[in-house]
C-alpha cells in the first residue's frame, strides 16, 4: 500500500526542493558556497548595486538572514559593500573581481542544473510547470 503523504502537492514540492538543494550543495561545496549564497551572487551578476533590502525582497528572505549571507560572502572576498549613492543609511552590494570570476563558474553550474531539471520535459511543459508553481506560490502568499 503506497503512502498518501505525497498526494499533498506541498510535500512533493518540498521533497523536490530538498533534492535540488542537495545537488546544488555538492556542486557549490568546492567554492565554499551555500545554495542561498549562490542566489545572492546570481542576483548581483544581473544587477550590481542592489541594497540588502532589495536582495532580501527579491529572494523572499528576511533582512537579518540576508545581512549574515552578505557578511559571509564579503569575508570570502566575493562581494563588497558600499554606502548608498542616494541614501547614506543604505548599503549597496557589488561583486568583487573574485566574485565576477566565480560568476563564470556559477553560470556553468546554473546551466547544468537547468538541463538536469528539465531533462525529459518539452519547453512547453517547462513553461507550464513554471506557471503552475507560480500559482501555488501565490496561493501560499495570500494566506
Amino acid at each position: 500500500m503506497g503512502s498518501h503523504v505525497f498526494d499533498n502537492i506541498g510535500v512533493l514540492i518540498h521533497t523536490v526542493d530538498l533534492e535540488i538543494s542537495q545537488y546544488l550543495k555538492k556542486q557549490l561545496a568546492p567554492y565554499r558556497l551555500a545554495p542561498e549564497q549562490y542566489l545572492v551572487l546570481a542576483l548581483l551578476r544581473e544587477e550590481e548595486g542592489l541594497s540588502q533590502n532589495q536582495i532580501a525582497e527579491q529572494l523572499g528572505k528576511d533582512k537579518s538572514g540576508i545581512a549574515r549571507m552578505i557578511a559571509s560572502l564579503e569575508n570570502k572576498g566575493f562581494i563588497r559593500r558600499s554606502g548608498g549613492s542616494q541614501d547614506r543609511r543604505s548599503v549597496e552590494v557589488y561583486l568583487t573581481d573574485q566574485g565576477r570570476e566565480l560568476g563564470q563558474t556559477l553560470e556553468s553550474i546554473h546551466i547544468a542544473a537547468r538541463e538536469i531539471l528539465s531533462k525529459g520535459l518539452t519547453e512547453e511543459e517547462t513553461s507550464e510547470l513554471r506557471r503552475l508553481l507560480g500559482i501555488v506560490r501565490n496561493n501560499v502568499r495570500r494566506v
